[in-house]
Parts: C-alpha cells; sequence; structure tokens
C-alpha cells in the first residue's frame, strides 16, 4: 500500500465516523474451515451452507462503504471464487482496505498471488504457537510447517503485505516474545488479539490468575517496545493497554459499539453486530445497531475487531497512518 493511499485509510475512516458509518466490516465469506482450532466455534465443512454471491458482496460493500473489509469465515480460501468477492468489494481508487484472515493451510503461492491481483491488500495469518504446537492447537498435522516454508518466501517477494495474528489464550501467552522473534525470522508483522469464551463457553484458555496477569503485564512492556523500536509488532500502545486492561478486569470495558462501528455478514448474508452474538441475526445494518441486546451488558470480548475501531478519534487517525508506514518501512 502506498503512503496516499494509507492516509486515505485513515481519512475513510474518520469520515465514517463523522457520518455514522462502520469502519470495519467482517464478511464472513464461509463457516467452513479445514482446522478444529480449539479457541473457536467454526471448525469443519459445511457442504450445504447458503452462500451470498460476488454481486452480493459488490452491493453490501457500496451500501456499507465500510473503511476496512475482513474476507473471513471460517477459512475463506475454502472458496473457489474469493477472487471474485475481492474484486467485487474493492472500489476504484482502492478503498476499501480488504484484508485476508486465514490460517494458511490452503495458502499457496498461486492463491496468494491472484488475491493480491484481485484487490486484496493484506493477509492475516493466524499462529498461535512458534512452533509445531500450532498443529495442535489447530488440529491440523504439519501446519507450521507448511508456514514455516511459505511465509518467509512469500514475504521475500515483497508483493503485498502479511501479518501474523495470535489470539491470547492462557495456553499460549508465555510465548510472546518467541512469537515475535518468529514473525521476525519470517519477515513479517505480527499482532495480538484476546481470546473470548464467549466462542466456545470455554474458560480454561481465560487468562485470570494473577501470576499470569503479571507475566501478560510483563510481555505487554516488552510488546510496546518492539512497536516503538521496530514496528514488528502492529498492536499501538493503546490497543494494548485496554487489551491489558481487558484481562486484568475480566472483562467490563463497557462501551461496546458493536453494530456501530464494526459488525458482520454471515454466509447467508443476514448480519450479526458482533461475532461473538451469532444467534443474535438482523437483515439490515439499521436492525442491528437497534436490536443487539447486549451491547451493554456483556463484558466478556475485546476481540481485534473491536480494540481496532473502538479507539479515540485522533488516536486513530494517527495509529491508521503509523501502522501503514511500518509496512512501507519493511
Amino acid at each position: 500500500m502506498r503512503p496516499a493511499a494509507a492516509v486515505r485509510v485513515a481519512a475513510r475512516s474518520l469520515a465514517n465516523l463523522a457520518a455514522g458509518r462502520p469502519i470495519c466490516a467482517s464478511f464472513e465469506v464461509t463457516h467452513s474451515c479445514p482446522a478444529d482450532c480449539l479457541h473457536c466455534d467454526k471448525g469443519g465443512m459445511k457442504p450445504r451452507e447458503e452462500r451470498l454471491a460476488p454481486a452480493d458482496y459488490r452491493r453490501l460493500a457500496g451500501e456499507l462503504r465500510p473503511a476496512v473489509v475482513q474476507l473471513s469465515g471460517g477459512e475463506p480460501l475454502t472458496r473457489r471464487d474469493l477472487e471474485e468477492v475481492a474484486r467485487a468489494v474493492k472500489r476504484p481508487g482502492g478503498a476499501p482496505l480488504v484484508i485476508c484472515v486465514t490460517n494458511g493451510w490452503l495458502l499457496d503461492e498461486e492463491r496468494y498471488r491472484s488475491l493480491l491481483a484481485a484487490g486484496v491488500d493484506l493477509f492475516s495469518i493466524s499462529l498461535d504457537f512458534p512452533d509445531d504446537r500450532h498443529d495442535g492447537f489447530r488440529r491440523i498435522p504439519g501446519l507450521y510447517a507448511k508456514l514455516d516454508a511459505l511465509v518467509p518466501r512469500l514475504a521475500g517477494h515483497r508483493l503485498g503485505n502479511i501479518a501474523l495474528n495470535t489470539a491470547l489464550t492462557r495456553a499460549n501467552f508465555a510465548e510472546i516474545p518467541a512469537l515475535v522473534a518468529n514473525a521476525e525470522r519470517w519477515g513479517v508483522k505480527i499482532s495480538f488479539s484476546a481470546y473470548s469464551a464467549l466462542r466456545t463457553g470455554n474458560r480454561d484458555y481465560c487468562i485470570e490468575r494473577p501470576e499470569d496477569l503479571a507475566l501478560l503485564a510483563r510481555h505487554f512492556d516488552f510488546l510496546k517496545g518492539e512497536h516503538r523500536r521496530t514496528g514488528t509488532v502492529l498492536n499501538t500502545p493503546w490497543i494494548l493497554e485496554n487489551t491489558l486492561r481487558f484481562f486484568e478486569r475480566g472483562g467490563h470495558l463497557g462501551g461496546c459499539r458493536a453494530g456501530i462501528r464494526f459488525l458482520v455478514v454471515r454466509p447467508d448474508g443476514l448480519l450479526n453486530a458482533c461475532s461473538m452474538h451469532p444467534g443474535q441475526r438482523f437483515r439490515t445494518r439499521e436492525e442491528a445497531v437497534r436490536g443487539f441486546e447486549t451491547r451493554d451488558s456483556c463484558d466478556e470480548c475485546f476481540v481485534a475487531i473491536r480494540a481496532g475501531t473502538e479507539r479515540p478519534l485522533g488516536r486513530l487517525a494517527l495509529d491508521s497512518v503509523g501502522t501503514w508506514r511500518s509496512f512501507l518501512a519493511r
């Protein structure tokens, strides 16, 4: 992404705030996934799933006008027409920023190049551990070895942006420094998000014990330093501070803007204000804003899409430009 494009993304985000439009829309193009991750509710293939066509995504992108679109799932690469979906949401001039969120199992160089050509700006590749423990957590044998060979090769071409994303759980938070080192070895960026038990009901992966929170705080100080010194860590200090506060308080951050600053489009076209509450489904964004019943009572989520869109106005502008400068400086 060129510097002017980074500025346009930030400008569109601010314009959307002023106009009451969402900053980010996550298009869950499928709920099928070859993985069966221990911290997720979307594992397995859904052969009879109802799915929107690329033309439907063109219409939705035109109606919602988000600054950022996530092509997510499930595993979006299970869709053979994902390139058509990417072309459908991309507008002349480069907006919105299109992120493909993938576990990488179905990614290869040919697909990487074709999705870049179709309009994908960033590949966000999940990584839970800096070694083959990742395979056990995702329940795909050989996944880490594949990423270990593929990601550095793709990064070396310098064709498009790649970032790793780690959902922090009690199982992996102690690996934060090693995960950053892994990203540096592969030549890519990394971001960290907060696990929520809302997806699976399993609190075993929540970071709650005082000794764990103390270590997490030290690791977050390390991440702030890496963000400033090297730019390998994409999380800004504001996001890190509030993510730590989420863990320390056991939630209870308040101020959720689900449906307002971000929302989810399900594979069948119905909307979730938040993916953590998939049972609350709406036909329009207006219904999602008015009808999301748990906005004021839910206190168990600070996932990446929320953390990234709920920043104060000035912080959002500065962080958006700064993040893309860090990519351009690679």
